[in-house]
This record gives structure tokens, C-alpha cells and sequence, in this order.
């Protein structure tokens, strides 16, 4: 059975040891998954008031009972354990609200210390002091911060750099003394991993990142630097790790960056049981499905989370791309102007105003914030793939090439940047280019019809003309949601050019029926009711061809006389009385 209880004493424990070595995200990690267990007879209370409601057992409970953490064994180096907590210390929204605070987040911790009225008069007043000091503080903190961020803002043009940390050298021989002495704790493991990493040494450092959150489990940025160095699920299953719910959180990420989806969202749905009221978990929930095209999902779950965490920022991003793809103006608005409120200078507020400006078709605009973005972080791969596609609107294929290629360079999993490449390339007259890299794309994304559809495309044009492997895409595609519907339209077209009528005819039926099915209007409709009402006439069918025609007669255009000169035709040979007045229909 999980013991709840004891997970929040080792998480308070472990957000405290993070913190005092200035690993403030992973601090901040650890106390939302503290605030996020779900403790029995809660499993009732509504989303808003996850944060207003305090557990009584948690505020009264003594400060001297808690025995030390057993964290750090399997280390040959202890991790020091506070033997009690200061005034206050033991309270989670006050280690919640720290760990924002700590990371610069001073909107997100005075809303997590707003209306906490139902504590102790002791912790009221420590708690009172807290909410002060990130408001009082906030002009002081904001003022350096900004005098940074300008600094940002004033730098040159983005550049590539090429330039080895000289230091690195003698870190990685210090600690590999350290380490091979035993002298060396779980922290120091973490640190000795990230040098490996950052010289290559992927399966060394994969060896001593293991060690480290083996010894240590409770550091997330450890476990983050671990998945980024497993490139297959061999690699995954081959690892030797300990703690089992730490494990789970591990393999839910690794999983989604494997686009292992479905295992991902299996692995989050049962931290779920136990973190039902984590927004990390649930913000990683919505990016998977993301990944699988469930924006109707993404859209509730994000919207929810944004109800709960108002000053939220991290992961918005993605939520920005939704409301991109369907064209949300208003919505999108919004969230740009919440998180340029909250914190401007965040690389996820930058490609969420860039969005922003790219749906409003300011291109130049959408690039400069971008830009900003990778001034701040220019490894940030989103900022670097959402930019080639500015760079294609803008018809600057030289410059999509580059940022595409950039993208690549950090992740050579980006279907959305092999994607781009294909763009770009096929705009350049290329197609041979471009069908390599939208191989790659759809290798990456299988299950992503657009993809499947780029692809035929480039066949179909008049440089490859591979019409048959063309039609095989536009089957795949039809099968991976093409809510468009337009891969059945190509369909369709291609085996009418080729003669074969019959199968023209079915695809030009499934055609219609999805549009009917979704009551919309799709701008090829008349095409294919044209074709079917002659099909049909052709094959004797005449009923059902005046069906056709009649529906054409509610079009506009050229199409709507072929339509009344066939149903005289069809009148004709349905009957051998005189043909009917086709005014006789009601035309409007």
C-alpha cells in the first residue's frame, strides 16, 4: 500500500537539500508534486481550491518527530538533512511558494500565499511576512531583473558557437578522481554527469547519472539529463533504477520523447492516482496528447490549469500552438497578453506572443520575438522550428533552411523541423531534397496525416510524377485522421487522371460523406458531385446521377448549367414522353 505521508516528509526533505544548492527548478519540481498528492478523503475537492485548502495533520505536526531522510544511502558521501525545520518551514504552500520565489516566479508565489487564513496564528504571521516580502521585493527583484533582460534585448544578431568550456577539462579529471576514490556524493554525481554529457561521453555519463539518482532520488534536473541521453527504449530497459514512483515520472517523460505516446500517457495516468492534483503531471498529460492531435483535450486541460495557476508560464507554449491551429484570435490574445504581463522575458512567453503575431499575419513582428526567445535560451527548440515556418510565409527559404536546420542540430527527433526542411526545399523547385526530409518527418510522426500528404505531393509534382506512390501516401494519410479530408480528394483525382473510374468514384463518395457527416462546405464538393452525376450516367445509374445533379443545382457557376443540360439528358432517357422544362425545379 503507498504510504502518502511518507512521500511528503521525503519530498519536504528533499526540497529543502535541492534548494541549499542552488538547484532551484528541481526544488520547485519537487514541491509541485508535493502539493499535487492526493491524500485520502480529498479525492473530492474541486480544481480551485487545490491551493486554499490546508491539511490540518501537515501544519500541527511536530517539528522535532520527523526522523532523518535515509535519502542519500547507497552514497559513500551522506547528503546533510536539517535535523529540524524553521518557524514555518514545514508548511508546503510556504515550500511551494519558496520555490517559485526562488525561481523568479514572484507572481506565482504571492497567489500561491493568497488566502491562507485557516493556518496557525505562528505560520499566519511567518506566512503573512513571506507574501509581503515577494510584494515589497518585487519593484527591487524586477528592477536588476529587467536591467538583465535589456542587456538581452540590446545584444547582436543570434549566432552559431562553436567554443569548448575550458574548464570542463579539469572538472571532469577532478571529479573523476573524486568518484573513483568513493569521495563523492549523489550531487556530485549529477554535476559529473552533466560534464560527460556535455563532451560527448553519453554512456559514461548515462553509468554515472544512474549512480546519482540511485543515491539521490529526489533530484528531477538529475533525471531530466538522463532521459535526454536515452535515444532508444533499449537504453531505457537496460537501466538499473531503484526508486519505483521517481521511475515512473522518468519513464512517462522518456516515453513521450521516444513518441511512445500511448506508454506515456499509461505511465501519467497512474502517477494520477497518486499526484491527482500535480499541474506538472497534468501539463505533461496535455503535451502528449498534443503529440497524438487531441487539441479538444488540450485545450480543457490547459484551460483548467491556467484557472488553477494563473501566473503559469511554462508549457503555455504549447497551448499557444493549439489556439494557433485553430485559429482561436481571441483566445490567443489573451494568452499572449497574460504571460507578457507575468513575465515578458521567458522564451515561452516570446513564442507565445510570436504566435500570436504570426496568426495575425505581422510575420516580421512573429520573428523578432522568436528571436528574443533564442536570445534567451538558444537551445530553446521550439523558438528555432516556429521560426522557419515564419521564414516560409515570408518566402526567406535561406533563412528557413538555417533556423531548420538549427532545430535539428538540438533535436534530430523534431518531425516538425524535418518538416519544415521538406517546405522549403520543395518551395525551392527541389523535390528530391524535399522528399528526404519529409521521409524523415513522417518516420519521426507516422500517425500525422499532413505529413503523409506532403509527401505525396512532392511525388506528384511534375519533376517526379510518381503518381502510384503518390496514391499509397494518400492512403496512409486517409488512415491517420485527415480531418481535411483533402487526401481523399487527391485520391480521388489521381485515379480519375488515370482512368479508373470506379475507384475515382469511391474515394469521391467518402469525399462527400465525411463533409456531410461534419456539415461542412469543402471548396472541392462541386467537383466531386460532377464527377459522380456523370459517373453515374455513364454507368446507367440514372437516378442516382439526377440526385447529383440536383444538388449542383444549389451551386453557383459554370457547374450548375452542366448540371440542368444532364438532368435533360437524364430526363431524356428515363422517359420517352418530351423533356421536362428543367425550370420546372425550384433553382432557389
Amino acid at each position: 500500500m503507498v504510504n502518502k505521508e511518507n512521500y511528503k516528509s521525503e519530498l519536504r526533505s528533499a526540497i529543502l537539500h535541492l534548494n541549499e544548492r542552488g538547484l532551484y527548478s528541481a526544488s520547485k519540481w519537487a514541491a509541485e508534486q508535493l502539493m499535487g498528492i492526493v491524500m485520502d478523503g480529498e479525492k473530492n475537492i474541486p480544481v480551485r481550491y487545490k491551493y486554499l485548502k490546508v491539511n490540518s495533520s501537515t501544519r500541527r505536526r511536530s517539528r522535532t518527530d520527523e526522523s532523518p531522510s535515509t535519502l542519500g544511502a547507497g552514497s559513500n558521501i551522506s547528503t546533510p538533512v536539517r535535523d529540524e525545520y524553521n518557524d514555518g518551514m514545514d508548511n508546503d504552500y510556504y515550500l511551494l511558494a519558496k520555490s517559485y520565489f526562488d525561481c523568479r516566479e514572484y507572481r506565482r508565489a504571492a497567489h500561491v500565499l493568497r488566502d491562507q487564513t485557516e493556518v496557525e496564528e505562528c505560520e499566519l504571521h511567518f506566512l503573512v511576512e513571506m507574501f509581503l516580502l515577494s510584494r515589497a521585493s518585487y519593484d527591487e527583484k524586477a528592477g536588476e531583473k529587467r536591467k538583465e533582460e535589456e542587456n538581452i534585448e540590446l545584444e547582436g544578431p543570434l549566432g552559431k558557437s562553436d567554443a569548448l568550456n575550458q574548464e570542463l577539462v579539469l572538472l571532469e579529471s577532478e571529479l573523476s578522481v573524486l568518484q573513483k576514490n568513493g569521495t563523492i556524493d549523489s550531487f556530485g554525481l549529477y554535476l559529473y554527469g552533466l560534464v560527460l554529457k556535455e563532451k560527448g561521453s553519453a554512456n559514461l555519463a548515462r553509468i554515472v547519472l544512474v549512480d546519482s539518482v540511485n543515491s539521490y532520488p529526489w533530484n528531477w534536473n538529475a533525471w531530466s539529463v538522463l532521459q535526454s541521453l536515452c535515444t532508444t527504449a533499449d537504453i531505457l530497459n537496460s537501466m538499473n533504477l531503484n526508486n519505483h514512483w521517481m521511475k515512473e515520472f522518468f519513464l512517462a517523460s522518456a516515453y513521450h520523447e521516444l513518441r511512445l505516446h500511448n506508454e506515456s500517457l499509461a505511465k501519467y495516468e497512474h502517477l494520477e492516482g497518486t499526484f491527482g492534483y500535480s499541474n506538472y503531471i497534468q501539463a505533461e498529460i496535455a503535451k502528449v496528447r498534443y503529440s497524438l492531435r487531441e487539441f479538444d483535450q488540450v485545450e480543457d486541460i490547459f484551460e483548467e490549469l491556467l484557472s488553477n495557476d494563473p501566473y503559469r508560464v511554462e508549457d503555455m507554449d504549447v497551448y499557444s500552438n493549439v489556439l494557433y491551429a485553430r485559429e482561436c484570435f481571441s483566445a490567443l490574445s489573451y494568452l499572449a497578453h497574460k504571460v507578457f504581463m507575468t513575465d515578458k522575458y521567458r522564451p515561452e512567453s516570446c513564442c507565445i506572443i510570436g504566435n500570436y503575431y504570426s496568426l495575425k499575419g505581422q510575420h516580421e513582428k512573429s520573428v523578432m520575438y522568436f528571436r528574443r526567445a533564442l536570445k534567451l535560451n538558444n537551445k530553446y527548440l521550439s523558438a528555432w522550428t516556429l521560426m522557419g515556418h515564419e521564414y516560409v510565409e515570408m518566402k526567406n527559404t535561406a533563412a528557413a533552411v538555417d533556423a531548420y536546420r538549427r532545430a535539428v542540430d538540438i533535436s534530430p527527433c523534431d518531425y516538425r523541423a524535418w518538416y519544415g526542411l521538406g517546405q522549403a526545399y520543395e518551395m525551392m523547385g527541389m523535390p528530391l531534397y524535399a522528399l528526404h526530409y519529409f521521409k524523415k518527418s513522417v518516420f519521426l510522426q507516422p500517425n500525422d496525416s499532413r505529413l503523409w500528404i506532403a509527401m505525396a505531393q512532392c511525388y506528384e509534382s511534375d519533376q517526379l510524377h510518381m503518381i502510384e506512390e503518390a496514391i499509397k501516401c494518400y492512403r496512409r494519410a486517409t488512415n491517420c485522421n485527415d480531418s481535411e479530408a483533402m487526401a481523399l480528394h487527391h485520391l480521388a483525382k489521381l485515379h480519375a487522371e488515370l482512368g479508373r473510374s470506379e475507384e475515382a468514384a469511391y474515394y469521391n463518395k467518402k469525399y462527400l460523406e465525411m463533409m456531410e457527416d461534419e456539415e461542412r462546405e469543402g471548396p472541392d464538393m462541386v467537383k466531386a458531385l460532377m464527377f459522380l452525376a456523370q459517373h453515374c450516367k455513364e454507368q446507367k445509374r440514372l437516378e442516382e446521377a439526377a440526385v447529383y445533379c440536383t444538388r449542383l443545382l444549389d451551386y453557383t457557376g459554370p457547374e450548375r448549367e452542366q448540371a440542368k443540360n444532364l438532368l435533360r439528358g437524364i430526363r431524356l432517357e428515363q422517359s420517352s414522353s418530351p423533356a421536362m422544362d428543367i425550370d420546372q425545379f425550384p433553382l432557389e
